[in-house]
């Protein structure tokens, strides 16, 4: 189905596609010692993820526009929420209207896991609107990511990404 005419630039209708990342999947594929320090190494991760997002940088294919991104954690890594709302007390809120030239920024939402983060995952990918990509290499999640209408890309998609930020 085609927009209405003058739809996508006046932005009625659109809305920003959605990065969701499978924090403990990403966190694994990287042998830096997270394994320690579950919820500092997705700290980290989450610091790392928001300095990417403030670049305002398109990085998705046929995409003009920063996605947004949703992190979800679970198991002992959902400690790091705490410790990620505590470092953001005092700083400009995500989402602020920009002062002067500064770029706007993107949201970095976390998302704590009550039960299984994969089912928190696919219930993201099902339920977001927009396009939604989910980072992942965790193959049974990648079929139920796909089945709820994702697109997937790997933890070396979004780590390269990192790397080059």
């Amino acid at each position: 189905m085609r927009s209405a005419y003058g739809a996508k630039e006046n932005g009625i209708g659109q809305h920003p596609a959605t990065i969701v990342v499978d924090v403990a999947n990403v966190m694994g594929s990287r042998p830096d010692g997270w394994w320690r320090d579950r919820a500092g190494a997705a700290q980290r991760l989450h610091a790392q993820i928001a300095a990417l997002a403030a670049s305002g940088h398109p990085i998705l294919p046929d995409e003009t526009d920063p996605p947004g991104f949703v992190l979800v954690l679970e198991g002992a890594a959902r400690a790091a929420a705490a410790r990620i709302g505590a470092a953001r007390i005092g700083a400009a809120p995500i989402g602020a209207a920009p002062i002067g030239d500064e770029a706007p920024r993107v949201a970095v939402r976390v998302v704590q896991a009550h039960g299984s983060g994969d089912d928190a995952i696919v219930a993201l990918a099902r339920e977001l609107p927009g396009r939604r990509f989910v980072v992942t290499a965790d193959r049974e999640l990648r079929r139920r990511s796909v089945a709820a209408g994702a697109a997937v890309l790997g933890p070396g998609w979004l780590l390269g990404l990192l790397r080059e930020h």
